[in-house]
C-alpha cells in the first residue's frame, strides 16, 4: 500500500517591499490598457519616422548640403524630440483618470498613495522605449550608421529613457494641477517647444545669434543631444552626460513630490 502525499498550498510570504510590489502591479494594468488600445502608440510609432523624413529630406540639404550628413547629425535630436514629446501624454491620461473616478478606486485600496502615479511612469517606459526602437530602426534604414560600440548605442538609449521618465515627472504634476486635459497638453507642448527647437538638436550652435546661444548653452537638453551624439557618432560625451545626469536628478527631486503632494490633495 502506497500513500500519496497532498501537496499543500502554502501561503505566499508578503513581500518586503509592499510599494514596489503595488506600483508593478499598477503598471502592469497601465500596460494591458495601452495594449487594449493600441491607437496610443500612434504618436510614439509615426511620429519619429514622419520628422525624420522631413528633416533630412525637406531641410537636411539646405541646412547640411547633404541628406545623408544630416542623417547623421539630426537623428540623435529626432530621438531626443519625439520621446520628450511623448511624455505629455501621461499628464493627459492621468487627468482624465481622476475626473472618471478611477483613482477614487485607488484611494479605496490598501496601497501606498505613491503607487499609482509609479506605476504609470513605469509602464510610459514601455511607450518610450517603442519610440527609441523604431526611430533607431527608421534612421538605420535611411542609412543612418553608428559609429561607436553596441554599448555606447546602448548607453545613449539608457540616458534618453532615464531623462524622459524624470521629464515626464513634469507632466504628472500638471496633470494633477490643470483642470482640463487640453491645458496639460497645451502647456506641456509650450514648455517643451523652447527646450528642443532652442538646442542643437537640428542645427549647429555655432549658427545661432549670441542671444540664442546664451540659451542653448544652458539648456539641459543640449547637453542631453551632445552626450547622445558623442555616444552614437563619437565625441566628448563626458562632461555632457554628467550635466544631463545631474538635470535628470534635479528634476525628479522636485517635481516627482510636487506630483505626489498635488494627488494626494486632489484625487
Amino acid at each position: 500500500m502506497t500513500t500519496t502525499s497532498i501537496p499543500v498550498a502554502r501561503p505566499r510570504p508578503a513581500s518586503s517591499l509592499p510599494w514596489l510590489r503595488h506600483s508593478l502591479s499598477l503598471a502592469g494594468r497601465s500596460v494591458r490598457k495601452m495594449l487594449r488600445h493600441p491607437e496610443q502608440f500612434f504618436d510614439v510609432t509615426l511620429q519619429p519616422v514622419l520628422f525624420l523624413v522631413i528633416f533630412v529630406y525637406v531641410l537636411g540639404g539646405a541646412i547640411a548640403g547633404s541628406t545623408h550628413d544630416y542623417l547623421q547629425f539630426v537623428l540623435p535630436g529626432i530621438l531626443i524630440q519625439t520621446v520628450l514629446f511623448s511624455t505629455v501624454a501621461i499628464g493627459v491620461n492621468l487627468n482624465t483618470d481622476i475626473k472618471e473616478g478611477v483613482f477614487d478606486r485607488f484611494r479605496s485600496l490598501p496601497i501606498p498613495r505613491s503607487a499609482p502615479l509609479v506605476g504609470a511612469t513605469l509602464a510610459e517606459c514601455l511607450r518610450y522605449g517603442l519610440t527609441i526602437a523604431v526611430t533607431m530602426v527608421a534612421g538605420f534604414v535611411m542609412g543612418f550608421r553608428p559609429t561607436t560600440s553596441p554599448v555606447k548605442v546602448a548607453i545613449a538609449c539608457l540616458l534618453v529613457l532615464l531623462f524622459a521618465w524624470c521629464m515626464c515627472w513634469v507632466a504628472i504634476w500638471l496633470g494633477m494641477v490643470m483642470r482640463e486635459a487640453g491645458s496639460v497638453q497645451g502647456i506641456g507642448f509650450v514648455a517643451l517647444f523652447p527646450l528642443t527647437f532652442g538646442s542643437s538638436m537640428f542645427a549647429s550652435v555655432d549658427t545661432m545669434p549670441g542671444w540664442l546661444r546664451a540659451w542653448v548653452d544652458i539648456n539641459p537638453v543640449t547637453h542631453l543631444t551632445d552626450a547622445v551624439r558623442g555616444l552614437l557618432t563619437g565625441g566628448p560625451v563626458a562632461q555632457d552626460a554628467f550635466i544631463a545626469l545631474g538635470t535628470s536628478a534635479l528634476i525628479l527631486a522636485v517635481f516627482a513630490p510636487l506630483a505626489v503632494s498635488a494627488y494626494r490633495t486632489k484625487a
